[in-house]
Parts: C-alpha cells; structure tokens; sequence
C-alpha cells in the first residue's frame, strides 16, 4: 500500500505542476487524485481510524463522480 501512496502522490504532484506551468485544465488529474485519496481511505481502514476512512471514501467517489461528469459533457 505504500508503493502505491507514493506513485500515486507523485503523479499527482507532476500533473499539478504541468497544470500550473501550462495553465491548462487537465481532467484526468481529478481520477489521480480520486484514486489517491481511496488508497488513503483504505489505509485509514487499516489502522481503525473509522472517521479518516469515511472521509476519505466519500470525497473520493465525489472526484470521481465529478471526473467522470466532466468526461460526458465535453
């Protein structure tokens, strides 16, 4: 689990920086962090931290709610 925190952390960091060098919005970024935050939520499982899990898990599912919304407008 902590590989995955770690490559997950930094695509996310690369993808946020390309944001802010070229300005431009990219959506997948949204799943990255979606995916991030679930790997966090499931590791806050692990260690019987009940709150940070269910914290975790739903704003997760909204970033992919929300990613994939994206996805179906454009």
């Amino acid at each position: 689990m902590k590989i995955v925190r770690i490559i997950l952390a930094i695509i996310v960091l690369a993808l946020s920086a390309y944001q802010l060098i070229t300005e431009t919005f990219v959506m997948p970024y949204l799943m990255f962090v979606g995916a991030f935050m679930l790997v966090t939520g499931l590791v806050e499982l692990q260690k019987d931290r009940k709150g940070g899990f269910l914290g975790c898990v739903v704003v997760s599912l909204f970033l992919f709610f929300v990613s994939i919304q994206g996805f179906l407008m454009d």
